[in-house]
């Protein structure tokens, strides 16, 4: 009985600060729309008052499942219906993920386990090629720290769905919020669709083609509306560097945002880029001809510090800080094309968002197929040979320079070193090492 009280006092002391952390956000919120200029486009974000309530019951709820090892639930539960439980009390409240990889780490694949889900995901498609093109054209281009800050705003306006941030950034400048050209937007079912996509007449439009349908230039007016009717809320990007440089958005109480960072054994990411990036991969080329790698090359050190940066990333990530706590998963590329299904289930989980049919029949369909469609971006594959082909691709020199300087990235993903060629071609021989990464969706 006096655990029920003590539970009681503390839930009425937890629900004052919050609410006065609630006033003290408002009162911040109001001078910032204050300062804001007016939206390029008419659409209203979730509204902030009933994100900062929805926000409070989560910080209730964190405050409450932080109280030691006192149990709540006097029926004594299993651990699995108790976890079953905690999941389903996510399931109807707007959730946010935001997919994290490099080129090359199959994330156009995974991304689709999300833009398949069904009518009630919006889906886009490395919106932020755009913010990097036209930060790379700026004369003097821009430092690390403003490009990352960038991304970063312009991902927050498209979670809240708001497209303003980024349709300044599309090039031509987009007239009354009306482009042809935005990048890749046959690869999200959420632009391809009605009302989004509108029917076309003119043979003049063949080039805005969906995979299903045929679309006239993309109205972001209208992609806002959509997706301010959609449940979910995923973004796929190769574009941000540092994890930490997330942390705003992480933490903005109008979003409930989760971060999936997918990995892949470096090895096998140089020999994919050499196939589908081949005119900048000629220096590599040349040295897996003459067997020669010089590295103090630039080559050589753009590609260790590609290493560092993800391994760093993860570092943050598997640490757990409080901000990220409970909000960051990683996953190998290796392990989702072996255990496509199973892998999926837990992003899924993990995201809070219940595992749909559609999304299930999907990876059936494209997982174990024995043709697989042409292109470097095809997302139809066997999945576990498409895992190994790179081992019977890259020169045993060029595997060598990569265990290299990429070492403590290999190391902290569990990726096996190989000492000569034969172990490198042997299939047989698994180069991935068994690890259970912690994905910390049950605190």
């Amino acid at each position: 009985m006096r655990t029920k009280y003590a539970i009681v006092f503390i839930c009425v002391v937890a629900l004052v600060i919050i609410e006065k952390e609630s006033n003290i956000l408002s009162r911040v919120s109001d001078k910032l729309i204050q300062r804001q200029t007016p939206q390029q486009t008419p659409q209203t974000p979730l509204g902030y008052n009933n994100a900062t309530q929805n926000g409070s019951m989560a910080m209730l709820k964190l405050l409450l499942s932080r109280l030691g090892d006192m149990k709540l639930n006097y029926s004594n539960p299993t651990e699995e219906q108790d976890e079953e439980e905690d999941i389903g009390s996510y399931s109807g409240s707007h959730k946010h993920i935001l997919l994290l990889a490099t080129t090359r780490t199959g994330s156009s694949f995974v991304g689709e386990f999300f833009n398949q889900h069904g009518e009630n995901m919006f889906y886009l498609f490395e919106p932020l090629w755009h913010v990097e093109r036209m930060l790379t054209m700026a004369a003097g281009g821009s430092n690390g720290s403003v490009s990352a800050g960038i991304y970063r705003d312009v991902l927050q306006g498209l979670f809240l769905c708001d497209f303003g941030p980024l349709e300044k950034f599309i090039s031509p400048l987009p007239q009354d919020h009306v482009t042809p050209d935005l990048f890749r937007r046959e690869s999200s079912l959420s632009l391809c669709e009605e009302p989004v996509c509108s029917p076309v007449v003119k043979d003049v439009f063949e080039r805005y083609h969906c995979k299903t349908r045929r679309c006239g230039p993309l109205n972001l007016t209208l992609a806002s509306e959509s997706c301010l009717s959609k449940r979910h809320h995923a973004i796929k990007t190769v574009r941000v560097r540092q994890l930490d440089t997330l942390r705003p958005l992480v933490e903005d109480p109008r979003l409930d945002v989760r971060v999936i960072q997918l990995v892949r054994d470096p090895r096998a990411i140089l020999a994919s880029r050499m196939v589908a990036f081949s005119s900048k991969y000629q220096t590599w080329k040349a040295w897996a001809q003459d067997g020669q790698v010089p590295e103090d090359d630039e080559e050589v050190k753009r590609l260790k510090g590609n290493c560092d940066q993800i391994r760093v990333s993860a570092e943050v990530g598997l640490s757990q800080p409080a901000w990220l706590r409970g909000r960051y998963m990683l996953v190998r590329y290796e392990d989702i094309a072996h255990y496509p299904m199973q892998r999926a289930e837990e992003m899924y989980r993990f995201a809070r968002i219940p595992f749909s049919p559609q999304a299930r029949e999907w990876i059936l369909r494209n997982t174990q197929t024995t043709q697989e469609a042409s292109g470097v971006y095809s997302t139809q594959k066997n999945s576990s040979e498409q895992a190994l082909k790179w081992r019977f691709s890259i020169p045993f020199k060029l595997a060598q320079v990569v265990q290299k300087v990429c070492g403590p990235t290999m190391e902290l993903f569990g990726y096996k070193f190989v000492d000569d060629e034969e172990t490198l071609l042997n299939k047989s021989i698994s180069l991935l090492e068994e690890r259970l990464f912690h994905y910390s969706y049950y605190q």
